[in-house]
């Protein structure tokens, strides 16, 4: 349970060879993988213009709509044809076309992952787009993703052994390598949206032109009883929704000019992708109607094992391992001497030797071929001619090889990242850490930043009585929730007699907050990313963030409601993605302190996770009943809007809203670490719950500075008061 994050990423690039984009899209499913666009950018562009060429303006995107439309029912209609023949057939074709849609439909929505980030949380495209990505995602239930609902039916065919997470699919060697190109570079350009929204807007434009993948046509119900079949995108787009999506990403840009441009060449590049591994998975599912094909993929895979045995056994004069190095290149002369051997009976699979007594508790091969291996080998010998049978020459030719994959994406030898730029203090920290890429500069500062800050909050934390209980409690964190908020309200009951603020004073704190409350949210970005935003921890938080921002209503958004704030206190700011908004001169120096933290740990949602959830906790619960009233109280008094406090003493409850949110989320976390890892995973868990919830507001004497200081690594003692002090 330690939260370790590397520092130095490793170069794990890739050869020049088809396998170079089952390598990108495990790389681009990481949430926290280092993603910069310096030496990528290029890659891609390159290609999408390759693959899509130079397309028309925006305009063109309804007559493109069409021509998709069109070829998606054309291709239905040429893959539904295959299904026809005996029932084993239907089966090896279904089987094929699940695995073959899996890397694009089990991340079906994924690349608007990244379309919003801190620095946009106010802008209104950015909002309408998390909107759809909210829907894609099934926000507020877990495992409610369209990925999540595809791989529950794969799950049901018996397929789903490395659908979870996406990631692992690219170790499923079912899966052929063309099968992730498509996905692979969609994944790429949502971890770098800065430089590919109009194309990542354009692809999925096209992606829900098409529907459903149409090679799933031919993916029957996996099981009895089950009468549907896996849906990589929306099943009901054409009938309900689908006109809205078109005209929320067509507005998302403007119209005319170079990005509506790119918008059109990424529809272009996701449909020639589209083209291209369709036909190729046609060619390959007719091939797969013929047992053989199956038969001799199944000995290129096994083959190099195999080779290393069987040196005394000889089949038409050959030693087995002879035959069996010569099938890594083309199977099919052996195919011709195993089926002529007598270990094959022609037609006759229950007779047959090789999957009989072979294979058997006392034989040689005992449990060398899976259940599924023996079913192809089965299938094979069943459909070989009987002894005699003039129908038939002999077995069937070895298929044609598959067409060949385009360039890689990046030459060999390419450096995988460049350093990128680094934060030289805390205004320029916080400049940077609102883009989504992580450079391995940013990686260095960040994880920096975040031992120092953590180490100040453990330092004395359980002599600090607003801590968390120092066990987590067996009834969980409700009942504790409610004494906090008994407390918050006796803190506020008590303090009413208490001065209030002066107008310049409030004018001023509430400017000093800007840069923390116009980037609400920040330390949830992670959970935007496509599986955490479904998974059973991670809904509750991205939930959150969609409240934060307005649920795509501009009027709840809630960065644009305290600009409003300090709009009607005469302060006008700089958009605060830029520049100019972190150089401000009216901020002071301290006040970018704990908005950077809450950029550094938003950027690690899985490595940092329990503390991620106690901060959630510690954030959400700290102004309900208490701090909220008394800033309306003030705001009040001077005629100012209490809009933004009283939206947050309400949404964030301790019955039904973010903290009793936030409390459930932690406490579902605690009872899985519990079952999965035991109780001293437990324990060490709940302290790092602890840690986070006390992150909020860490002590800041000279023991805690001196603890950050050790914890520091060596950039950010260089930077001396930029880091965690």
């Amino acid at each position: 349970m330690s939260a370790h994050v590397a520092e130095t990423p490793q170069d794990t690039s890739a050869p020049a060879d088809d396998s170079a984009y089952r390598s990108l899209y495990h790389r681009a499913a990481d949430p926290e993988g280092v993603f910069p666009d310096a030496s990528w950018s290029q890659g891609i562009r390159t290609e999408i213009g390759r693959l899509g060429g130079r397309a028309g303006a925006a305009e063109d995107l309804d007559a493109l709509r069409s021509r998709v439309t069109a070829w998606a029912d054309g291709e239905r209609r040429r893959f539904r044809a295959l299904r026809g023949g005996e029932e084993g057939t239907a089966a090896v074709l279904s089987g094929r076309a699940a695995l073959a849609c899996a890397p694009l439909a089990a991340q079906d929505g994924a690349w608007l992952q990244w379309t919003t980030s801190p620095g946009s949380a106010d802008d209104p495209s950015a909002l309408a787009l998390l909107e759809l990505y909210a829907s894609d995602v099934g926000v507020g239930r877990p495992r409610a993703s369209r990925g999540s609902a595809y791989v529950s039916v794969l799950r049901e065919a018996g397929l789903a052994e490395y659908a979870v997470p996406a990631s692992r699919l690219a170790l499923d060697r079912r899966i052929a390598d063309r099968d992730f190109y498509l996905p692979a570079m969609l994944l790429a350009m949502s971890r770098l949206p800065d430089g590919f929204l109009p194309e990542i807007l354009g692809a999925d434009l096209c992606l829900r032109a098409v529907g459903a993948l149409p090679p799933l046509v031919t993916v029957g119900p996996p099981s009895p009883g089950t009468a549907h079949a896996p849906q990589p995108a929306a099943a009901a787009e054409e009938t309900a929704g689908a006109g809205h999506r078109w005209d929320t990403v067509r507005a998302c840009l403007d119209s005319g000019g170079r990005r509506s441009e790119r918008m059109a060449e990424g529809f272009s590049w996701a449909w020639g992708a589209l083209r291209r591994w369709s036909d190729d998975l046609y060619a390959d599912l007719r091939c797969a109607r013929d047992p053989a094909y199956a038969m001799a993929e199944l000995l290129r895979a096994r083959a190099r094992e195999g080779s290393a045995y069987h040196h005394r056994y000889r089949l038409a004069g050959r030693s087995l391992s002879g035959w069996l190095r010569e099938c890594r290149r083309d199977p099919a002369e052996f195919l011709n001497a195993l089926a002529a051997s007598d270990l094959v009976r022609p037609g006759r699979s229950g007779a047959s030797r090789l999957v009989n007594g072979l294979v058997l508790q006392r034989g040689p091969m005992f449990r060398v071929f899976s259940p599924e291996d023996l079913t192809v080998i089965r299938r094979w010998i069943d459909s070989l001619p009987a002894e005699g049978d003039p129908s038939s020459a002999g077995p069937a030719a070895a298929p044609a090889p598959s067409c060949p994959m385009p360039p890689t994406l990046r030459p060999r030898g390419e450096p995988l990242t460049a350093a990128g730029r680094a934060p030289t203090d805390l205004r320029s920290a916080y400049h940077l850490l609102q883009h989504r890429p992580q450079t391995p500069a940013l990686r260095r500062y960040s994880t920096d930043y975040l031992r120092a800050w953590l180490a100040r909050a453990r330092h004395g934390i359980d002599r600090d009585p607003r801590a968390l209980p120092p066990v987590w409690p067996a009834e969980g964190l409700r009942p504790w929730l409610l004494t906090q908020h008994d407390r918050h309200n006796s803190d506020w009951e008590s303090s009413r007699d208490t001065p209030l603020p002066t107008r310049e004073e409030l004018i001023d704190s509430t400017v000093q907050l800007a840069p923390l409350t116009l980037i609400d949210g920040a330390w949830l970005q992670g959970f935007t990313d496509y599986e955490l935003a479904s998974s059973e921890h991670g809904y509750f938080l991205f939930e959150t963030y969609w409240d934060e921002l307005g649920n795509g209503v501009p009027g709840l958004n809630h960065p644009l409601i305290y600009r409003q704030v300090l709009a009607g206190m005469g302060v006008e700011l700089p958009p605060t993605a830029s520049e100019e908004f972190a150089r401000w001169p009216g901020f002071e120096e301290r006040s970018f302190a704990l908005p950077v933290y809450w950029l550094c740990i938003g950027r690690y949602p899985q490595s940092f996770l329990p503390e991620v959830l106690g901060l959630n906790l510690a954030m959400e619960l700290s102004g309900v009943g208490g701090g909220y009233r008394r800033a309306h109280t003030a705001l009040r008094k001077y005629g100012f809007s209490t809009r933004f406090v009283d939206i947050h003493n309400t949404i964030d409850n301790v019955a039904t809203g973010h903290s009793a949110w936030a409390a459930d989320a932690v406490d579902a976390f605690m009872a899985s670490v519990l079952k999965t890892h035991g109780t001293e995973a437990r324990t060490a868990a709940w302290q790092r719950v602890r840690t986070g919830y006390r992150s909020l507001d860490p002590p800041d004497g000279w023991g805690a500075r001196w603890a950050a200081l050790r914890a520091r690594g060596p950039g950010l003692r260089r930077l001396g008061e930029a880091g965690a002090s």
